[in-house]
């Protein structure tokens, strides 16, 4: 649990002091797009470029960057298939998910692989900025329409309808449910906060509780949900009604 909250510490620290994204798209011109989008905003650094996902891992290896925005429908390899072998080879890049289709295709499973976010790829600039920016600290951002379609996907019913995820009203009018087997009520607390896309400081300041007491609450729930980073998190708390 201490060698995944240092993990996480140095991608925040990464975050600080400057961002290294590698650019992975099929079309020359998508790539020259998002470089202008991002390219020296907020200490981010495009470091290099890839046109399939074979040339990516390639390039991942021997630049090691911070982040990788990579398109999911390539040729030769797609970005789901170097998804996974990044996930096999244990490497920590994080890897933000672009698509020109807000279709339901990959969208749990290219996540479930360990991609940080999903985005469209006419989101606008300052939210493909932002995307990176969170990656590097291990926050997942997706455009509101992929959110809206995993909450949907994930609760097995339509988006914001709390009875297909199990829920019910409260009196104040959120949707809550009942603790699932194995976790505590503080647990589950912390790991619904965490799938609203709320960071450690902010879990910490809705719930009284130190940052180091939010750390480990998240390291007893990776391991109660056989999950390894934030993103699959948040989708086994949707997958159970949270």
């Amino acid at each position: 649990m201490d060698a995944m909250v240092n993990s996480a510490e140095d991608r925040n620290h990464s975050a600080e002091n400057g961002v290294r994204v590698l650019l992975v798209d099929d079309e020359a011109l998508m790539r020259a797009g998002l470089r202008l989008m991002i390219d020296g905003a907020h200490g981010i650094e495009v470091i290099g470029e890839a046109a399939d996902g074979a040339a990516a891992l390639e390039q991942i290896r021997s630049l090691a960057p911070d982040v990788v925005l990579m398109d999911i429908r390539m040729p030769r390899m797609t970005g789901l298939e170097s998804l996974r072998a990044l996930q096999t080879e244990g490497n920590q890049a994080r890897v933000v998910m672009l698509t020109a289709f807000d279709t339901d295709d990959f969208l749990l499973e290219a996540l479930r692989a360990g991609a940080v976010s999903f985005l469209l790829k006419d989101s606008p600039p300052e939210e493909v900025v932002q995307a990176v920016l969170d990656a590097a600290g291990d926050r997942p951002r997706f455009s509101p329409e992929v959110l809206t379609r995993l909450v949907r996907l994930a609760s097995g019913g339509s988006a914001g309808d709390a009875s297909a995820a199990g829920g019910f009203e409260a009196a104040d009018g959120r949707a809550t449910v009942p603790t699932p087997a194995g976790i505590t009520e503080r647990e589950w607390e912390v790991a619904r906060l965490v799938a609203r896309g709320l960071a450690n400081q902010e879990v910490g300041e809705s719930l009284f509780m130190s940052v180091a007491t939010v750390k480990t609450h998240l390291g007893r729930l990776y391991h109660k949900l056989q999950v390894t980073n934030r993103v699959q998190l948040a989708i086994r708390v949707l997958e159970l009604g949270g």
